[in-house]
């Protein structure tokens, strides 16, 4: 053993072995008023509120927003009313049928995942890999040359990638089944993710209705041409981001809260069980001013990308524009990816957002976990997943055609697509976002378990001995110098 190592004020070896520890008796105390673990990485924090300036930013954000519709909106929607008789009234009713069957597949992929997790990873894989060389075979069909070398190169780096990652598979299975059992045993949860994503809905037509009466205040006529300004641009998608990264990063943390009651508190566990319950109330409480922290962070620089995007289409397509764009992009999505990790900190601790992220980044950085990190195998499985329950109901609004729901489409809004197109259309977009809300919080629930492997396993030997002996197999199997 090197010599000890200090992380969060607890001493530990390098390298550390998360098996060396005897297993300990399960507490009743909710997760976040837990002892740290005897690995000595993750500490219960006091009860109050974190980061809370943040929380108030965004309460102010929203009601800015509430102000600004209900001054200007209701206007520009008055002067834009459909008069032609035309309704959308079976798109409504297709929608209602088509989001019920997106349910009901959506929620039969979660046994199909716990029965054969290894299977779908590596399909996943080859999906991509297939896909990779089908972007490349069209390309050079169709004789785009740029756009072929780019399908060599992506098909290379994927098989490459593939190759690389095979023999990590069995964890990352292991890791999908533990996440799903969680997800089941506290399916409340999933309820919890559709209610924000209603919120989200709400969210995005209030925004929707407040920018189209400031679009029509800032458009200013000056020499015959649209002047924009970009101020009221950058404020109006700073606000429509922020809202949206708090909604969907509540999500996270109540998900992490609720996997990590049921990893060390099991008998907390149930639909709408107190882990769930808990999680919910600590998530909107205590740690709401967390994630607006970095929910704001990240929505700076997608409201950025979102005004550069707007310059760059006045501007003819100005290259320094592109770059800057590519730039901002890069760092939203890094900063959201740091984010999916520092999150699972405040949901399981109540950590304020920048200790989450010190804990994190010094957590894995002592135990070696960099590499876990970056297979992110899980995802893939999710993506061709939504595709396909996306597909299913595509195939099913296919069917649906002027003479369904006794004529109901006789007199639907034309769309320019023929009314069985645009079922198509529509059932493909509602399976994949159904199916996408199901498919995110096991993914946060994938995050959580990976934290509490390195955090707490004695804890998970002793609530979930099965499940527990699995992914030590194939740890040690694959890792095996952390046996050591």
């Amino acid at each position: 053993m090197g010599e000890p190592v200090v992380v969060q004020g607890t001493a530990i070896s390098q390298p550390y072995n998360p098996y060396e520890h005897k297993a300990a008796a399960p507490t009743d105390q909710p997760v976040a008023q837990q002892p740290a673990s005897s690995s000595g990485a993750g500490e219960a924090q006091p009860t109050k509120c974190r980061d809370p300036i943040f929380a108030l930013l965004l309460i102010g954000n929203v009601a800015a927003i509430c102000a600004v519709a209900g001054i200007y909106g209701s206007t520009a929607f008055d002067q834009n009313q459909n008069t032609s008789g035309e309704n959308y009234d079976g798109y409504v009713v297709a929608a209602f049928v088509l989001g019920a069957i997106a349910m009901v597949f959506t929620g039969f992929c979660l046994p199909i995942m716990m029965c054969i997790p290894m299977i779908l990873i590596k399909a996943s894989l080859i999906g991509m890999l297939i896909l990779s060389g089908a972007m490349m075979v069209v390309s050079f069909l169709s004789g785009n040359i740029i756009g072929g070398i780019f399908g060599v190169v992506f098909f290379l780096i994927f098989g490459c990638y593939a190759r690389a990652v095979w023999s990590r598979i069995p964890f990352a299975s292991v890791n999908l089944l533990t996440a799903c059992t969680a997800v089941k045993q506290n399916c409340g949860v999933i309820f919890v993710a559709y209610l924000y994503v209603i919120v989200a809905f709400g969210w995005s037509i209030l925004w929707s209705i407040a920018f189209v009466g400031v679009y029509d205040q800032v458009i200013a006529t000056v020499n015959g041409e649209n002047t924009i300004n970009y101020g009221y641009y950058f404020l109006l998608f700073l606000s429509f981001f922020f809202t949206h990264q708090v909604i969907q990063n509540c999500t996270h943390v109540t998900v992490s809260g609720t996997v990590g009651s049921w990893w060390f508190s099991p008998e907390h566990s149930g639909c709408c069980s107190g882990g769930v319950m808990g999680s919910v109330i600590r998530t909107l409480t205590t740690s709401f001013g967390s994630v607006c922290f970095g929910s704001l962070l990240v929505a700076i620089l997608q409201a950025t990308k979102a005004v550069a995007q707007a310059a760059r289409g006045e501007d003819g397509g100005s290259f320094l524009l592109c770059i800057a764009e590519c730039i901002l992009q890069c760092l939203a999505d890094i900063l959201e990816y740091f984010n999916k990790w520092a999150f699972v900190y405040v949901g399981l601790y109540g950590y304020s957002y920048i200790e989450a992220g010190k804990n994190v980044w010094t957590l894995f950085k002592n135990r070696g976990w960099e590499a876990i990190i970056a297979d992110d195998l899980i995802s893939n499985v999710f993506f061709f997943l939504s595709l396909s329950v996306g597909g299913i109901c595509a195939g099913i609004g296919y069917a649906f055609n002027e003479n369904s729901f006794g004529g109901i489409f006789a007199d639907a809004i034309d769309t320019g697509l023929s009314v069985s197109t645009t079922n198509a259309v529509l059932g493909f977009i509602i399976g994949l976002v159904l199916s996408s809300i199901l498919f995110s919080t096991i993914g946060s629930a994938v995050n959580a378990v990976i934290v509490c492997f390195a955090e707490g396993p004695a804890e998970f030997e002793a609530n979930h001995p099965e499940l527990s002996r699995k992914m030590r197999e194939t740890w040690l199997q694959f890792y095996p110098s952390c046996g050591a």
